[in-house]
């Protein structure tokens, strides 16, 4: 609160003052702030609006979604596995007979949740190897097909100079006699 607000506080009642304070404060969550009477003397039934919030471009390509949806696998079978594991301590301290089921079940899950994360990296590497070519002038795909044309290109210059040896009707003579 300013200076001049709080002069203009002193002489307004609580309620006036909260109603006034719950108004400046709808306009940072992007709900319609009413200008009040005297500070705008044009429109009085102008309604302002803030964003909630302002996209930013992102800093790198998102993941792509087979790797995405077997990280979420992962992450999901983790959460069970620490959980059973929890269950399966608790159960022990407890002398309970669920200890040993719950034991068993969280060696089972771990290797579970293991292979899950591998999986996550396996997909990974796929999606990269199928559609991660980088088109850059050092990228290894670049340059093989580069090479791959100058090849062909010496190819078909030499298909067409044997053609046009032929079409001379020399058949391998160096010259006419």
């Amino acid at each position: 609160m300013g200076t001049a607000e709080r002069g203009r506080a002193r002489e307004t009642g609580v309620a006036e003052r909260s109603t006034a304070l719950r108004r400046h404060e709808a306009a940072d969550r992007g709900i319609p702030v009413p200008v009040r009477a005297g500070e705008s003397a044009e429109g009085e039934g102008e309604r302002t609006y803030r964003p909630l919030w302002v996209e930013e471009p992102a800093r790198r390509h998102p993941t792509p979604d087979p790797v995405r949806g077997a990280a979420v696998l992962a992450v999901i079978v983790i959460a069970v596995t620490l959980v059973q594991a929890m269950v399966a301590f608790l159960c022990t301290l407890a002398g309970s007979w669920l200890a040993f089921p719950m034991v068993i079940s969280s060696v089972v899950s771990t290797v579970v949740a293991t292979w899950a994360v591998v999986d996550v990296w396996v997909t990974r590497q796929v999606w990269n190897q199928r559609y991660g070519v980088v088109s850059e002038p050092s990228s290894t795909a670049r340059a093989l097909r580069r090479e791959r044309r100058v090849r062909r290109r010496q190819e078909r210059d030499e298909l067409r100079e044997q053609e046009r040896i032929g079409r001379r009707g020399g058949a391998g003579q160096l010259s006419h006699s």
